[in-house]
């Protein structure tokens, strides 16, 4: 067992280190000012942009850091686009900007001036469906229904660019041929997760607006 620790404070000693701490905090207060203490945001914390959102456009003011997803939920009200992990691992909520999807919790608002923004709402309607809405509907390609919206944006987007010719992991060389495989199609959609496991049903409605627009 280690031996007790002498320890006094003297009168003298005590008094000193006070005044001291009292002179000090006294100073800071008076040199210091008040919104550096509080530290408030420095500039302007709030803008306006204009987006154009399903064919429409939009003049939002939302705070500089509001992501893409909470202006669309929040501001316009298009709740189809879900939030899901917020972390941009889900895919719940993917939109196209500019024709190219992008999972909208990673991408704040003002970041969007000007761009063209299509949501599950700008696709389609209950009486007049998507082929690719038709085709879930179809093969049954969810259960509940949460992760949808995104699953669907990203399957339309994933035609897209095999079309298009943009590699994935599985097809790196621009030089070949990019068949629709279903190891292609199952790559290139890994980034939407669907926690009640309808993938093949995915699979398989994505396979078959393929072919009816080869």
């Amino acid at each position: 067992m280690s031996p007790p620790i002498d320890f006094q404070i003297r009168r003298r000693t005590f008094l000193t280190s006070s005044a001291a701490v009292a002179i000090t905090a006294g100073t800071l207060s008076k040199t210091t000012p008040a919104h550096a203490q509080t530290r408030l945001p420095i500039g302007a914390t709030s803008q306006s942009v204009s987006l154009m959102i399903n064919g429409e456009e939009r003049n939002l003011t939302v705070d500089n850091r509001t992501t893409l997803l909470d202006a669309l939920r929040e501001s316009v009200e298009l709740t189809g686009t879900k939030k899901g992990c917020d972390h941009g691992q889900c895919g719940a909520c993917t939109v196209t900007v500019n024709g190219t999807r992008i999972n909208s919790c990673l991408s704040l608002a003002v970041m969007h001036e000007g761009d063209e923004i299509e949501t599950i709402e700008g696709i389609g309607a209950p009486d007049s469906l998507d082929p690719m809405q038709a085709a879930f509907v179809k093969h049954d390609g969810y259960q509940c229904g949460y992760c949808t919206p995104g699953q669907i944006q990203s399957a339309r987007s994933v035609l897209n660019e095999i079309r298009d010719g943009i590699p994935s992991h599985v097809t790196r060389d621009l030089t070949a041929t990019i068949e629709i495989t279903d190891a292609e199609i199952r790559e290139r959609m890994s980034g939407n997760i669907c926690r009640c496991g309808a993938y093949a049903n995915i699979l398989a409605a994505i396979t078959e607006v393929a072919e009816q627009e080869a």
